[in-house]
Formats: C-alpha cells, structure tokens, sequence
C-alpha cells in the first residue's frame, strides 16, 4: 500500500477487482458481470475513529461482513483513536485502515488525503457515518467524483445533551447532505425523522442494525427472590441515563431486592464519571455498583448479566448492545426511545420504561426479578427475534444492496 504524506495505511490486506472503464472515463474498480450486474465494489467508509461504541459496532462488522457479499470496505479514521487503533489490530480481518486527521472540526485538508487515497485505489463509493466525517466526505466526493452515501445512526439534532453541539452538528449534516446519493437509517423511526427534515423519501433507505449470532453458555438461571445482576454496556455519557439506572437500582435494594448494576464501558468525560461517583456516595450503592470499564469482547460481559439496561434519554437509532444482548439470550430492559421499541417488544423480548424516569425503571426491573415474566422464555424470545432479524449478515447484504441501487442509478 503506498504511503501518504497526509493519509496513512495501517494495513496492506486488499480484495482484487477487475477494472472497467465506467462512462464518465475513469478507472474504476467496479467489476460486472456478463449480465450487466455489479459483482465488485470497493468502498471507503469515512469515520471519527475515536471511540468504540455502537456506530463503531456497526462499522466493523460491516468491514468483516461486507466481502461476502462483493463489497470490499476500508476506513478512512479523521479523529484517529480507539476504532482506528482497533482496525489496524484486526489485521485487515476488517479491511485497511487509513489515517486522515483533522487538527480541528473544520479543517477540511481531511479532504484531500481521502482524495489522494481514492486516486491510488479507485474507491467506487464513498460511505459516511457522522456529521464531521459527512463534511469531509461531501468535499471529497466533489473533488474526486465518486458518489457517496449517509449512514445515520441517531438524530444529530437530539444526539447529546449539549444544545449549541446539537445545532452545529444538525447544520453541518444538512448541508453535506445536498451534494449526498442516498441515506441509510438504522431504524424506521430515523427515516421518518430524515424526511421530516427535508429528505427526499426515495433518497432514505432502511437497513437495520446486526449482529452476530453469540451466545455463550450460561452457568446459571436467575430466580425471583434471589440476586439479579443488571448491567449497563455503553459510552457512559449523560444521554445514555445512568443516573436514572443508579436511582432505580437504590429504591430497588431499598425495597429489599438483591440488585446489582455492573457498569460496563468507558466514561465519555473525567467529569462526568466524577459526577457518578458523587451520585453512588450520595445513594450510598457501592456495595449494589460493580464498575468494568471498557471491553472488547461484549458477549464475555453479557453471560454474565440477568437483564441488560439501557434507560437513554434520547438519541438511539437502533442500539447494538440492545441487539448484542437479544443475540445473546439476556431479556432487555431499556426505555422507549427511538428505534428501541423496534426490536423490543414490551413483556416479550424484554421491558420497556418511560425515559428520564427512575421509578419507571424501578417498575420494570421488579416485574422481572419478581417472577411476573419469565426470566426463560423471555430470553428465548430475545435470542428468536435477533436470528430473525437483526443478524450481522442481514445488514451486510441490506448495506450492499444499497450500493449496488446507488451505482446502477
């Protein structure tokens, strides 16, 4: 792989494609087959590379799982970090990695690294996951001419609790999206969203969130009166609801129930974990608080778990530790925000609360750990409806058939 002044390759691992020369006169890596069908794509996906979270989740395993649908996906990373420090460890198991930074979130020389990438490669799309990356990629794809495509993963307006970040984001994403090929949401609810903010309803395609089928064996089943451990698996950030998970859990061991909360991820601020810190002394929880931290391997974390909670403020598409969870058998107790309720079923895969309401949490964790649904059927439930529906190799194959509609057209 050469080596670029402003974009570097960490991994050398590349699918071979035949080329064709497309109508515009441009190599391209695109191979078709005798029946005019597209059968190779090659696409760079443009992301923050920051963090591991849930649209890091969805990033790689659309690199594991895109190859086998014809789809060979690299990673463009302008905030190299956790992601892209990830990528180059998976030893192309997730396709090449690249680092494009940005020295601040309007320096748009990001661009022309991506371009000089394309130029070396021949990328036929490129694929963009956030408002900072969908800056980035709206230029380059104006300077290179290669078409490029919009994954939403959460409303940018509701997507933090900082307000003036909410709006600069939700301006910034409205204005790359004029020059944008198609836009994929991870959930029903996100679409309606998209084109109620302006969207053209044929440009928002609908591909759920996936993940792979893990379910590692368990060593025991909860029983009602006996101790629960719960956990929250996130980016702990105020809109994730900690807060409101830790009062839950307090009136719940007040009440005289063994409840444990394991908080499972890394805190998104110094500040705010000191918050949470001050929060569980004030509770006096330590003894009901088991702190992890940050993990590679999530399914490890959820055998562990009776209930999985996720009681977001706002701002889910389509939670894959909500997925992760179902994949691995764990009942789901979350609120109704967003995309949630499309996976969770209230009283069958898992139960639902109210957001910003701790006593609503409290309700649904009891009717559980009580016995008022069955810890058992309620798990094979959850495991049932992920196989069905929310597998990795099925948003592969959506996200693939959204490449090829985009290229024909």
């Amino acid at each position: 792989m050469p080596s670029h002044s402003d974009a570097t390759t960490v991994d050398t691992t590349s699918a071979t494609a035949n080329l064709v020369l497309p109508s515009s006169g441009q190599l391209s890596s695109t191979s078709v087959g005798s029946d005019g069908a597209i059968e190779k794509i090659s696409v760079l996906h443009v992301v923050n590379g920051e963090h591991f979270s849930g649209a890091e989740r969805v990033q790689s395993h659309l690199g594991r799982c895109l190859p086998e649908f014809g789809v060979t996906a690299d990673f463009a990373s302008v905030k190299p970090g956790k992601f892209a420090e990830m990528v180059t460890q998976q030893g192309g198991a997730w396709g090449r990695g690249y680092f494009t930074p940005m020295k601040h979130r309007f320096d748009l020389h990001a661009a022309k690294s991506i371009c000089k990438i394309i130029d070396d490669e021949r990328y036929d799309l490129l694929h963009a996951h956030t408002p900072r990356s969908a800056m980035i990629t709206a230029f380059a794809s104006k300077m290179s001419g290669v078409p490029w495509i919009y994954h939403v993963h959460s409303p940018a307006a509701r997507d933090s609790a900082k307000a003036f970040t909410n709006r600069l984001n939700a301006w910034i994403e409205k204005l790359a999206l004029r020059t944008c090929s198609r836009l994929i949401t991870v959930s029903a609810s996100l679409r309606e969203d998209c084109i109620a903010s302006g969207s053209a309803p044929a440009k928002v395609s609908v591909v759920h969130n996936g993940v792979p089928a893990v379910r590692p064996p368990r060593t025991h089943t909860p029983k009602p009166g006996g101790r629960w451990v719960m956990g929250l698996i996130a980016l702990q950030r105020p809109r994730k609801g900690l807060e409101f998970a830790l009062e839950a859990v307090a009136k719940l061991r007040g009440n005289g129930h063994d409840v444990v909360l394991r908080i499972i991820g890394p805190y998104e601020t110094e500040a705010y974990r000191r918050s949470i810190e001050d929060q569980i002394d004030r509770l006096r929880l330590h003894e009901g608080i088991e702190e992890v931290g940050f993990t590679t391997d999530v399914p490890a974390e959820l055998v562990k778990l009776d209930a999985m909670l996720l009681p977001s403020l706002f701002g889910e598409g389509l939670p894959m530790v909500v997925l992760e969870a179902m994949a691995a058998a764990v009942p789901v107790i979350a609120t109704s925000v967003e995309g949630t309720p499309e996976a969770v079923t209230h009283g069958v895969e898992g139960l639902l609360a109210q957001p910003r309401d701790a006593e609503s949490l409290a309700q649904a964790i009891s009717e559980l750990v009580t016995g008022k649904y069955d810890w058992t059927k309620m798990s094979e439930a959850a495991f049932t409806t992920h196989a069905d529906k929310f597998s990795d190799k099925a948003m592969a194959a959506g996200t693939a058939a959204v490449y090829r509609d985009v290229l024909a057209k």
